[in-house]
Parts: structure tokens; C-alpha cells; sequence
């Protein structure tokens, strides 16, 4: 314990008198001396504490400069799950075309709740709502909001006009939820292909979301992978894809169509360059399924994929394929047309008689029903179904959209004598558009199988050979004749050396038969013919052309047209230009195995 100095100590202050001295001098000294005592300890005090804040600062700047040089020296970590909560993901990538054109992303928005205890003024809340969302229904939001709840969902996302509005109602009892939703930018374009998405776990700070159809659904685990830094790059071509939807959306109204498909592709590598399928819908506000009626008659069926249809006769290049590869026929041999033919208490004939005996080469351009069944009978029912299942038309197509899993072509059980004949014209087996377009692919290729593929891809398909380069070039000539001088003549696009096949398939009767009013029109092309790049298939169900005297529901005057502007639009958009088709070779009419 530190003694005090007294002011006036006496041993000082007598001798102080006695010498007749002022004690009030000694007094002042010793004040001063207190002062001074204390001004020194005060500054070291002072001192000290300035040193301390001075090695806290150093202290503070060294540990953030080792930080800096740490994170500057390291490897890049993961980035953090973006979360409001623990259990709760609200990440997303986003979609993009072959160019990198955005075709889904996430939108930064808000959700809408209630805290009823809160609520100043339910009416006055209730009527401003329902100014601002014309869904909601003021008396029965009033009820809502009056209650005795602690919370109440309102809406599960608002654009920011609406958040603004909402704002400015002033009511406390309304708060905003942060999260983000899906948003498709281009809106119906290839909402097929896309499918949407829609909120899984929801809570009040954070909501996820998830695919519900189509390639978000294919990808949902990919695409919520909070460790993904790279978008999902599809094999689709935006400007193409909206081609292809405005010719085939035209196409039809013009002709009266209940329902439209078209699948372009690449020949070698299987990528989709474009497909479509109307009705279709806006996945930003993806309708509920509908529980009435014919799930096809839905906006949400993808009549490309979903829809497996008898296609008719685009099937019969298949039998003049394979009769072709077992060297069973010739392009020039000549087949027996005469008809009907009766088989099995059924009548087949040919919808233009050309004579009792056609060219393989004319079967094919003239549509031949009769002929076709002639060479699929030299076939037989089992070559015939493995030919088929190797080009994979008998099991679901393994394209990257959830509808795809379930599109299980029908097929008879029992591969029939009967079965062999009808299929070989395109009845008695359905199939999708995607099978279609997968199966001329490799037609047209030079023989190899080709997979429908979503997804881009660097370099050609390696996959099995179906048929020869011989047998795949004779068929290339038969495509092309049938659009010079065939069935398919206004499928002629000048430069652009266009070949396919026409179908024209009465649709069945649920009661039994076939209606005599109701079909489906196919056209399944290449381009060019002289070297093949890109296949489209295209379909149109119950279409009519009502321009001449008689309604006209076959292929070459309903969907034929529609697909030959398909590719007079597409064809410049994918780097194609027009050109003068080479001269024919007659090497490729006749066999060179």
C-alpha cells in the first residue's frame, strides 16, 4: 500500500516557525510534488495502453495479410451450398443451347406469408390483394386473414412489380419470404425439351426447386449439385428450334392439323438440333395435369416422344433396307403389285394401282403396300422383328426426358405371319417420331446406328452397323426419287437436295377398326441426299387439306409442305448453304457388295 506524503507535516512546520519561515511554502511544495507523482504515473499508464492498441493493430493487419497469402496460395475450394437453412438446397445451374444461349435459369424473387396476429386491417388487406392478385377472392382471404393462425401462406412467388404493390399496402401482418424460382426466358420455345420445374421442401426463408418433367427432371440431382460450376449444354440449336415451331405451329392451322411433331437431328453424331410437339405450353406457369379426356389431347404430351403411333409407310423402307442387305432383291428386280391381296381374312391394296409388276426402286417411291409385303414375306417374321429391335424401334428410346422411360412401342406378342405383312407398310407396330428419326439416321448415315441424344456432342456416333454403305446409298437414291418424282414432290426445296418418305396411317378406333376420317401423316426426310447431314421427321395427326374441290388428308398434301419449309427456314440457320446437287451415279442403284 502506497503511503501519502502529508501537505503540512508537523516535523517540518515547527522548525519552519521557529526560524519565523512561511509554512504555507512547504505546504505548496509538497502539492507540487503530489502532482507530479501523478502526472508520472498517468503517462505510464497512458504509454502503456497505446502500446497495447498498437500490438493489437499489428496483430490484427499481420493475420490478415498471412490470410491474404494463404488464400492467394491455396487451392479453389468448392463454393458453399447457397442456403438460408441446413437442410434446405437453392442451388440450380442453369440450361443452355449448342451456342450457350440461356434457355433455363434461377430468378432471384420473394414468397408471400402472413402473421394473422399481426393483421391491422383484414378487410383493408384482403381488398388490396385482390386488387393486386385477381386469383384471390377478398371475402374468403378476409376470413383467412381474421383468423387466429400464426402463419398463412399467401403466394409462393411475385414478380417485382407485384412485391412493390404488396409494399405498399403498408399492412406489417404481410412479409416476404427471399428465395428463387426457375425461369425460362424464351417461354414456350422448347418447353417439351425443358419440361419446368416447381418448389420441393418449402420454408419461410428458402424454398428448392426441382425438375418435374423433361430434361430438368432427366438432370434434377446434376443440376442441384451445389459443387457444379458449369451449365447444362444441350444439343438443341435456339434459333433453329424456334424455326421449326413457328413453320410447324403454322403448318397446323393451315391444315386443320389437331396436333403437330417434328424432330430434326443430326445424322452422325444423333444430337437434336430441334424438336417440337404442339399444343404446347408455357413453362413458367406449367399447367396441372389434366384428369379428363385424352391425356394426348394435353398440352403437356410431347406427341415427339410420348406419342407412339402407327406410322405407315415411312416403315417400308426398313423391309427394303433388309431385303436389300440379305441380297434378297435388287433395286431394278421387278415385284409382283397386283392386287388386293387378301391374307388372313384381310384385304391389302395399294392406294394407286401402277400395274401387276413394279421395280423395288418404284415399290419404295410409289408406296407400295402390296410390293412391301411381297419382299417382307422373302424376309420372314423373325429376321424381319430382330432387324427392328437392332434399330432399336421395339423398346423405349433412351433420349433425355422423363416422358421418353414410359413411351414403350407396341409390338405384337405373337410376330405373326399377318404381323409380318402389316408392319412392313407401318400397321400393326407403333412407334414415336424420336424412333423414327433415330432409325432413318442410321438409314441414311451409311448403315451405322444412331442414338437420339439431348446433349451436345464433339465427334460422330461409333455405333453398330445395321446395314452396308451399299445398301445405305441405294436407299439415299430411293429417298431422293421419291421427292423428284414420287410421293413427296413438294418436298423438292431447290439446293438443298432433299429425299425421304411419306406415311399415311388411318388412326384406330377405340371401338374396334380404324376411323375413315381420322390419320396421322408422317414425313421422315434427310438433306442432302448426296451427302447426308441432318434428318427431320415430321408429323401431323388428323390434318385435312380442304384447298381443291375434295378434302386431301393424305401425307404429300398435308405434312409434306410443312416440312419442306421446315428446312428451307432451318437448313440456312445451320450453316447449310444451297448448292447444285451432283449428277447421279448409276453405281449406286445396283449392288456393289
Amino acid at each position: 500500500m502506497t503511503m501519502r506524503t502529508p501537505l503540512r507535516p508537523l516535523a517540518r512546520i515547527l522548525p519552519a516557525r521557529a526560524r519565523g519561515d512561511n509554512p504555507d511554502l512547504i505546504e505548496r511544495e509538497n502539492l507540487r510534488l503530489r502532482h507530479e507523482v501523478a502526472r508520472d504515473r498517468l503517462r505510464q499508464r497512458t504509454e502503456g495502453r497505446m502500446l497495447l492498441v498498437a500490438l493489437v493493430f499489428v496483430c490484427a493487419f499481420g493475420w490478415v495479410g498471412v490470410r491474404m497469402a494463404a488464400l492467394a496460395t491455396t487451392e479453389v475450394e468448392e463454393p458453399a451450398v447457397a442456403q438460408a437453412t441446413s437442410s434446405i438446397l437453392t442451388t440450380r445451374a442453369d440450361i443452355v443451347d449448342r451456342e450457350g444461349r440461356v434457355l433455363a435459369t434461377n430468378f432471384a424473387t420473394n414468397a408471400l406469408y402472413a402473421h394473422p396476429h399481426e393483421i391491422v386491417d383484414a378487410r383493408a388487406a384482403a381488398d388490396g390483394l385482390a386488387r393486386i392478385f385477381p386469383e384471390m377472392q377478398a371475402a374468403e382471404l378476409q376470413t383467412r386473414l381474421a383468423s387466429d393462425r400464426r402463419f398463412l401462406w399467401l403466394r409462393r412467388y411475385l414478380s417485382p412489380e407485384q412485391e412493390q404493390m404488396v409494399h405498399d399496402l403498408g399492412e406489417p401482418g404481410l412479409l416476404f419470404g427471399p428465395r428463387e424460382m426457375r425461369l425460362y426466358p424464351n417461354g414456350r420455345l422448347a418447353a417439351h425439351v425443358l419440361g419446368g420445374a416447381s418448389f420441393g421442401q418449402e420454408a419461410v426463408d428458402a424454398a428448392e426447386v426441382i425438375g418435374v418433367a423433361g430434361v430438368e427432371a432427366v438432370f434434377d440431382a446434376s443440376l442441384r449439385d451445389p459443387g457444379r460450376t458449369e451449365p447444362l449444354q444441350l444439343s438443341l440449336d435456339l434459333s433453329v428450334q424456334a424455326a421449326v415451331e413457328e413453320v410447324l405451329a403454322g403448318g397446323m392451322a393451315l391444315m386443320n392439323a389437331r396436333g403437330a411433331a417434328a424432330v430434326m437431328m443430326d445424322a452422325h453424331t444423333g444430337e437434336i438440333i430441334a424438336l417440337a410437339s404442339l399444343p404446347d405450353f408455357d413453362p413458367n406457369a406449367r399447367p396441372a395435369p389434366s384428369t379428363q379426356g385424352d391425356p394426348g389431347d394435353s398440352p403437356l404430351f410431347n406427341r415427339a416422344v410420348q406419342g407412339v403411333y402407327e406410322l405407315g409407310s415411312v416403315f417400308k423402307i426398313f423391309a427394303i433396307a433388309q431385303g436389300l442387305e440379305l441380297d434378297l432383291i435388287e433395286p431394278d428386280d421387278m415385284i409382283d403389285t397386283r392386287g388386293p391381296m387378301r391374307a388372313g381374312g384381310f384385304t391389302i391394296r395399294d392406294y394407286h394401282s401402277r400395274g401387276a409388276e413394279q421395280t423395288v426402286h418404284d415399290v419404295f417411291i410409289h408406296s407400295s403396300n402390296i410390293g412391301t409385303v411381297r419382299i417382307a414375306q422373302r424376309i420372314g417374321g423373325e429376321r424381319q422383328r430382330a432387324f427392328l429391335d437392332g434399330l432399336g424401334l421395339l423398346v423405349p428410346a433412351p433420349v433425355e426426358v422423363i416422358e421418353a422411360r414410359n413411351a414403350r412401342p407396341l409390338s405384337p406378342a405373337r410376330w405373326t405371319d399377318m404381323s409380318t405383312m402389316t408392319i412392313s407398310y407401318g400397321h400393326g407396330v407403333s412407334t414415336s417420331l424420336m424412333h423414327l428419326a433415330g432409325a432413318y439416321a442410321t438409314m441414311v448415315n451409311g448403315g451405322t446406328r444412331v442414338v437420339p441424344t439431348l446433349l451436345r456432342q464433339d465427334a460422330p456416333q461409333m455405333g453398330a452397323r445395321i446395314i452396308s454403305e451399299a445398301t445405305s446409298a441405294q436407299l439415299r437414291v430411293m429417298m431422293r426419287a421419291t421427292v423428284t418424282e414420287g410421293t413427296a414432290t413438294f418436298a423438292d426445296v431447290e439446293g438443298y437436295a432433299v429425299g425421304g418418305k411419306t406415311g399415311t396411317a388411318d388412326m384406330p378406333n377405340p371401338k374396334g377398326g380404324y376411323y375413315d376420317d381420322r390419320n396421322i401423316t408422317t414425313f421422315a426426310s434427310a438433306f442432302p441426299m448426296h451427302a447426308p447431314r441432318y434428318v427431320l421427321v415430321a408429323m401431323l395427326q388428323e390434318a385435312v387439306e380442304t384447298s381443291g374441290p375434295e378434302p386431301r388428308r393424305t401425307a404429300g398434301w398435308t405434312v409434306v409442305p410443312v416440312a419442306a419449309e421446315i428446312i428451307r427456314r432451318a437448313a440456312p440457320l445451320m450453316g447449310l448453304r444451297p448448292e447444285i446437287e451432283p449428277a447421279p451415279m448409276d453405281a449406286l442403284s445396283s449392288s456393289s457388295r
